[in-house]
């Protein structure tokens, strides 16, 4: 349904209550949320890539998927609850980081690889260092 005060295609209704003089009725919407990326380019929040991301870094480890949606849940309300629609590739990488490493240091470690584009051994065993710490 299109927001009439952002003009958004692709809000969703979640509420619907009659105003106090009956004479309209609001509407609580949810609005998609945008991932800026690294070149500047804007795409919409695809749970099931970041899922795809996970799935690949807890590859042969012991990690429910229930942990993993949880995770994703976790990161969408941080984003929803404080009024974000928009967020950086880099912050969203950040977010996934901080809840991967209590989850599975392992895959906390594969993901960094992808997501911080390690050049070589040494930002790897660097990376590998601060989780001792």
């Amino acid at each position: 349904m299109r927001c009439p005060k952002c003009g958004c295609e692709e809000s969703k209704v979640v509420d619907s209550r009659p105003s106090e003089s009956n004479d309209a009725i609001r509407r609580r919407r949810e609005m998609p949320l945008v991932v800026v990326k690294r070149d500047g380019r804007k795409e919409t929040f695809d749970r099931q890539k970041l899922m795809r991301g996970l799935v690949t870094a807890t590859v042969k480890r012991d990690v429910p998927m229930s942990a993993l949606t949880a995770l994703i849940d976790s990161i969408e309300s941080e984003l929803r609850d404080g009024g974000t629609m928009e967020v950086s590739s880099v912050d969203l990488g950040s977010m996934v980081l901080k809840r991967l490493v209590s989850v599975d240091k392992v895959a906390y470690v594969r993901f960094a690889s992808v997501y911080r584009d390690f050049k070589d051994v040494d930002e790897f065993s660097e990376e590998l260092r601060s989780l001792n710490d």
